[in-house]
């Protein structure tokens, strides 16, 4: 494990943390954003293969419009309207995306310098204080991030907060994955065991409905090219709260699996189709449209808003509890 000062922005020092498996698997986070800035991964028959999108530079990350790797919240994903109630009361909160609050509003989770609390040499926990009206959300919550590499090449994340007063919370890692240098992702060869979606309207808010992928473009319950753009939330089959398999993909070269599994009852599954190019692009893997996908374990998208939807709302005296391990298996 190394921690050292990986840059400065707004008179605050970012820290990047190393880790290393006990298989030779390395990954890096920075703390704005708790960003998983690098994960490499051995290869059959020797070598290392980079598998997600980073900056080189503290700066980018103080930008990243893209979430490149951070711990989104308050709310990961949209709140439609910019607006929910609670408890009787309704809560507005900054619009930064067609209308509706995406990722936790402007200034959300991405955009903070998280300080650590532990650091090993093969594990790293975070913590974040989110003020009472922090982005307009009640509460004062208290949040932990902990990365942990395990195997020859596992990475866990997992998430707990708390908090003072009842509020919404629904965190997730943005990782954008490749595990083809950053080529078309759409290349890879995806599954998903889930039989159900939730719909979208034009501006990604789910409708309400929960439907059978059967039939339809999101069917991928046995193994298939992505293909085409994808933005879209599966339903997890698994018992709340516990892990449960959640998608693999396949590398193009069919050298490398990604095997996810979460604790959470929703996966959202994107292809960066709105991803642009940036300079301070990390271990020569170009960013660009369709560079990396994104396989982001969370609650329901617009939860505080569709009451039939499981409940995020956290209140005092519980804990919010997040668990997805992202392993890689060489072919």
């Amino acid at each position: 494990m190394a921690v050292g000062e990986f840059g400065r922005v707004g008179g605050e020092t970012v820290h990047e943390i190393t880790l290393r498996s006990p298989g030779g698997a390395t990954a890096s986070i920075v703390t704005l954003g708790a960003a998983l800035r690098a994960l490499a991964v051995p290869l059959g028959g020797g070598g290392m293969r980079q598998v997600v999108l980073g900056f080189d530079t503290a700066e980018a990350y103080a930008d990243n419009p893209g979430h490149l790797g951070a711990m989104i919240g308050r709310v990961a994903n949209r709140i439609a309207g910019g607006r929910f109630r609670l408890d009787g009361r309704t809560h507005d909160l900054p619009i930064n995306e067609a209308g509706n609050t995406l990722h936790g509003g402007p200034g959300g989770f991405t955009r903070r310098n998280w300080s650590i609390v532990a650091a090993s040499e093969t594990a790293v926990e975070l913590s974040l204080i989110s003020e009472d009206g922090d982005q307009g959300f009640p509460g004062r919550l208290e949040v932990r991030c902990r990365y942990a590499l395990s195997d020859v090449a596992t990475l866990a994340i997992t998430a707990t907060a708390t908090t003072d007063a009842p509020t919404p919370v629904n965190l997730t890692n943005h990782a954008y994955f490749t595990m083809n240098g950053a080529g078309d992702c759409r290349a890879h060869v995806l599954r998903i065991p889930s039989d159900f979606y939730t719909p979208v309207d034009a501006v990604l808010i789910p409708t309400g409905e929960i439907a059978p992928v059967a039939g339809s473009a999101y069917d991928f319950r046995v193994a298939r090219p992505i293909g085409v753009d994808h933005d879209i939330a599966f339903v997890v089959a698994g018992a709340p709260g516990e892990m449960a398999f959640a998608a693999e993909v396949t590398a193009p070269d069919g050298r490398m699996r990604l095997e996810v599994a979460t604790d959470q009852p929703s996966l959202q599954f994107y292809t960066a189709q709105h991803l642009g190019p940036h300079p301070a692009a990390a271990s020569g893997l170009a960013h660009g449209r369709n560079a990396g996908f994104c396989l982001e374990a969370q609650g329901f998208v617009d939860a505080p808003n569709e009451r039939h939807f499981p409940s995020v709302t956290l209140r005092p005296g519980a804990v919010y509890r997040h668990a997805t391990t992202y392993r890689f298996v060489a072919l």
